[in-house]
């Protein structure tokens, strides 16, 4: 038995052998074919398999360091206790044992309370002083030949805007110069005192019609002067301002009562702003709204109530008043929107900056010291002065020590804790 077994082994191991000489063989083949191929790429190719085996065994060597450092361990974290607490009211306190605020950051301030006005904002947009604006239309029926002062254009008064060929108003000059002629021989022959009374009344006429159709006094001089007719009329503007809106191109045909052009003054305007019903008590003629703009946040301007609409608008229930505004430096634009307030009283109140109240959706909170390491944040009523100081109606009582500098840092305590 023993023989036999060492005969099986021998056998067994002449077949390994025998497999590992075939199996050497054909890796020997293999390699001198891999070989062959790989010499046999372009270099280009050879290069870009040099780098792909590069990345390969970049990252697999990346994989085994990771599997040694075991980047994944777990961290010990360590937890705080929360020292906040929620009063029914909804103020919080929060507790910071052991911690001392940096008082450069963190400044606070005793409440005190002072007299400040009671002011009603309103929106509102600007417009053109309508009663200083003015729209030119056609007085005679022609033809637009040249326009001289187009949209923005300043004019003066007096000043040309557009000319226009009409044959009324040639017809118009030469019936005054023909009843002028009349009148100066008639003048000379005092035999015809009646006739020369009519020959006036007709100059006279035809010079009213002259104007009436836009001409001036001066073009009438001119006219006697030369004796020529002019082959346009010249539209001028009636007021100092800027054109506004122009409804005609050169060569258009306007008819008598076309609009020709809109002229306004854009130092004069106007504040529309909506007042709401309950308030309207509070408003009368007369009284003085200071306005501010997004264009000039730092700047006000001023404005008189002229105007007190005698009815509500159904779609915004809102009662819309006017104000007159005005403009000397043409800082201000028509359509924009402006904020305006007016004083209508004054109340109690402590005044804080703004720097002090921290602001949440529409809630406005504060934050006062209630000891050395006990902070306590509340809600409060109030409104914005000038946009620098907030007056609290309710909520602060005087000698309470309230946060003006760092509310918002603070606050952040406040958030962390409540997590």
């Amino acid at each position: 038995m023993k023989d036999k077994l060492i005969a099986i082994y021998k056998r067994a191991l002449a077949e390994v052998e025998g497999l590992k000489e075939k199996f050497a063989a054909r890796i020997e083949a293999n390699t001198n074919n891999i070989h062959r191929s790989y010499w046999a790429l372009p270099p280009e190719t050879r290069a870009r398999l040099r780098l792909v085996i590069i990345c390969v065994s970049i990252l697999m060597l990346g994989i085994v360091i990771g599997l040694i450092v075991n980047v994944n361990r777990p961290v010990k974290l360590e937890k705080t206790d929360k020292s906040l607490r929620v009063e029914s009211s909804g103020a919080m306190e929060l507790k910071l044992p052991g911690l001392n605020l940096n008082p450069a950051i963190y400044v606070f301030s005793e409440a005190v309370k002072s007299e400040v006005p009671v002011e009603l904002t309103m929106p509102g947009r600007l417009t053109f002083n309508a009663e200083k604006s003015k729209v030119i239309s056609a007085r005679a029926a022609g033809r637009v030949e040249r326009i001289v002062a187009f949209d923005g254009a300043q004019v003066q008064m007096g000043s040309p805007v557009l000319e226009m060929y009409s044959p009324d108003f040639i017809s118009a000059q030469q019936e005054y110069l023909l009843s002028s002629k009349t009148t100066k021989i008639l003048e000379n022959n005092k035999a015809l005192g009646d006739l020369l009374s009519d020959s006036r009344i007709t100059q006279d006429a035809a010079a009213n019609r002259i104007r009436n159709l836009g001409a001036g006094d001066g073009d009438i001089r001119n006219l006697e002067r030369t004796g020529k007719t002019q082959t346009n009329l010249v539209v001028r503007s009636p007021i100092d301002g800027v054109v506004v809106k122009r409804a005609v191109e050169p060569g258009a045909f306007a008819n008598i009562g076309d609009v020709l052009t809109t002229l306004a003054d854009p130092k004069a305007l106007w504040f529309l702003g909506n007042i709401y019903e309950q308030d309207i008590a509070k408003i009368q003629k007369g009284q003085t709204i200071t306005l501010r703009t997004e264009a000039y946040p730092g700047k006000v301007f001023t404005a008189k109530t002229n105007f007190i609409a005698p009815t509500i608008d159904p779609d915004t229930r809102a009662l819309v008043i006017r104000c007159d505004v005005d403009n000397p430096d043409g800082l201000l634009r028509p359509d924009m929107f402006a904020s305006g307030k007016l004083q209508v009283g004054s109340t109690q109140a402590v005044v804080l900056p703004q720097t002090a109240i921290v602001r949440v959706r529409e809630m406005r909170y504060v934050i006062i010291k209630t000891a050395a390491d006990t902070f306590r944040r509340f809600a409060v009523k109030g409104y914005d002065l000038d946009g620098k100081q907030f007056a609290v109606i309710d909520g602060v009582d005087p000698g309470m020590q309230v946060l003006i500098d760092g509310a918002v840092l603070l606050n952040d305590r406040f958030a962390k804790q409540e997590e």
